[in-house]
């Protein structure tokens, strides 16, 4: 049997109230999950460095470090996502949660029927920012590599009157000969280029 995706997520509950603490733990334990508790936001920091969540439920209103405090610290400081939980569904803290990062909210009293599933509605979120991410950085770098490597065709056409389409050929195969991405090899040339560029400016008197 295939055990189901939310048995091995972590969650860290932060909330000074024990009561909700407890009802919390005991429904999503339930439905499988481990939990970590932790009552303030410099307790929740501690326990993050031993034992990191997948994802945080955060009660907005606590004495010291307030929730949204607490989301700050882990937003600028960790990739784990987060999610409230408030007394209030006022709509300027709901915008506030938002404009945090939040991947879901919960006001209490809490629905003990709609607990588990927005916690997997927040996660699933959560799994779905962190993958665009993650390809908004790989297309970043295949566009930077594309770049240089586009510039160093154009340096081997100036510098040997050649055509586009040959110059990439012969960097290619150079790269393949040598067992290297052509990216690197392309960096090195631009990178040789701008020496002897500097080398010609001094021989000129520049």
């Amino acid at each position: 049997m295939i055990a189901s995706v939310n048995i091995k997520s972590r969650v860290l509950l932060v909330d000074d109230d024990q009561v909700t603490l407890t009802l919390l733990s005991k429904i999503l334990e339930k439905a499988g999950y481990e939990i970590i508790q932790a009552q303030c936001g410099e307790d929740a920091l501690n326990v993050i460095l031993m034992q990191e969540p997948d994802i945080a439920l955060l009660d907005i209103n606590m004495p010291g470090m307030s929730g949204l405090d607490l989301a700050d610290r882990l937003r600028t400081e960790t990739s784990i996502p987060f999610m409230f939980l408030s007394a209030t569904s006022d709509s300027d803290i709901v915008k506030q949660a938002v404009e945090y990062g939040a991947v879901g909210y919960m006001v209490k009293p809490v629905d003990v029927l709609n607990i588990v599933p927005t916690v997997e509605a927040s996660l699933a979120r959560a799994n779905e920012i962190k993958k665009l991410k993650k390809n908004e950085v790989n297309l970043t770098s295949a566009l930077a590599s594309g770049r240089e490597t586009s510039m160093a065709v154009g340096l081997l056409v100036a510098k040997f009157q050649s055509n586009r389409q040959v110059a990439f050929d012969v960097l290619r195969n150079y790269a393949r000969s040598n067992r290297r991405p052509i990216h690197e090899v392309a960096v090195e040339l631009l990178q040789a280029e701008e020496t002897i560029n500097q080398f010609r400016n001094l021989f000129s008197g520049k």
